[in-house]
């Protein structure tokens, strides 16, 4: 494992889309495993594989429940909103409200290669769909509604 250098604002490999994984293999583990160590390192609560310079369709989350792994992950179903606050690893500073669903339902690769789905509720559902937008290329700054004093 090792912690990978974090991609900034600026870079335009964060406006680009991720290409899906195609098989969940030695060199996927690992880059999980960096993805992780990096994650905590840097006190956050999820990361994208583009915010470690890999365009592949893999996300991280850990609010305190422990970590978990979404490989191509596909947000099937969406319910209710919630406007609260979020940071970025990749915007160090920048804080603002953001509208996100309050539940969603969630259609993955696990570390075995294996289809899941996953119900995931306020915080975890904001995660999981922040994460997800850095996928296609997408950064919070575009979606703050309003910044945080």
């Amino acid at each position: 494992m090792a912690i990978r250098n974090i991609v900034l604002e600026g870079d335009p490999l964060l406006e680009k889309k991720s290409r899906p994984v195609e098989k969940v293999d030695d060199r996927i583990l690992e880059l999980i495993d960096d993805m992780a160590e990096t994650m905590y390192d840097a006190e956050g609560v999820g990361i994208a594989a583009p915010q470690v310079g890999v365009l592949r369709r893999v996300i991280c989350v850990d609010i305190g429940l422990g970590l978990h792994v979404f490989i191509n992950p596909e947000i099937t179903k969406q319910e209710g909103s919630s406007y609260e606050s979020e940071g970025c690893l990749s915007l160090p500073g920048v804080y603002g409200k953001i509208t996100r669903p309050e539940k969603i339902t969630v259609k993955y690769l696990n570390k075995n290669g294996e289809e899941s789905t996953l119900e995931a509720e306020g915080f975890f559902a904001r995660a999981i769909c922040h994460e997800c937008d850095h996928l296609e290329g997408i950064l919070i700054r575009g979606k703050i509604e309003e910044y945080d004093d």
